[in-house]
């Protein structure tokens, strides 16, 4: 079953007790609180996946999922884009710490997140049924000699420098908060051909432009999409009004 950023699942959470699956796909009208209310009246699901849904996240969110669905097998949260965000107070393993409660996890995808390599440490500690997991474009991640060994029983590991050809959604370039001139992981070869070590710096118009989850449409910025699809975006936000 999946929700798309219209439709409110709300009228939904209490009719399917023994929903195993469920993904959110562009839906920004779902909230933190909206979304735990949700999952915990879903404790079979199996599969969950969280793409381009700004709005849900963060705060100790994934580890209510970890404690509501003790069954869940298949996570996937898929980002607009790597967002390398500082800040006093900000955990960058807040996400990644809450995956780890998922302990039944076969299948992880966790697309521009920015979680580090203690966050990536404690997923491959406590996940121990992990089969597949993916990182790509998690470039906070530098993966050391240690966690390549921890991930040596996991049959398919896609890395943040790997190609995201077979990528679902638009891929776009990350952001940094500052100037990096290191790769943070990866080989050289890898991180020499991507564009990324940059300084983007946004005023704050263009910042909250660019969190306004309504300036999207299927996860492509409305600067990046033809005319047409641009018209279709601006009605979209009018209705919402």
């Amino acid at each position: 079953m999946a929700y798309y950023w219209l439709l409110k699942p709300t009228f939904y959470i209490y009719r399917a007790p023994s929903l195993k699956s469920l993904r959110l796909i562009s839906c920004y009208d779902v909230s933190n609180e909206g979304f735990t209310v949700a999952i915990e009246k879903f404790p079979l699901l199996e599969e969950l996946e969280l793409s381009l849904c700004s709005n849900v996240g963060e705060g100790g969110v994934f580890g209510v999922v970890g404690k509501a669905c003790p069954q869940l097998k298949r996570f996937r949260q898929s980002k607009h884009s790597f967002f390398d965000f500082e800040a006093s107070g900000y955990n960058k393993d807040d996400e990644a710490l809450g995956v780890a409660t998922m302990r039944e996890l076969r299948s992880l995808q966790l697309f521009g997140n920015n979680l580090t390599n203690e966050g990536l440490t404690a997923i491959l500690d406590n996940c121990q049924h992990l089969e597949s997991l993916d990182i790509r474009h998690c470039f906070n991640v530098n993966m050391d000699d240690a966690l390549r060994a921890k991930c040596v029983r996991i049959n398919t590991v896609r890395l943040p420098h790997d190609s995201t050809a077979d990528y679902d959604f638009q891929v776009q370039e990350p952001t940094w908060s500052r100037y990096r001139s290191d790769s943070q992981g990866g080989d050289d070869t890898d991180a020499d051909d991507m564009e990324y070590g940059f300084d983007y710096d946004l005023d704050s118009e263009d910042y909250d432009d660019y969190c306004d989850p309504s300036r999207y449409l299927n996860g492509v910025y409305e600067d990046d999409l033809d005319e047409e699809d641009r018209m279709v975006l601006r009605a979209m936000r009018a209705l919402m009004k």
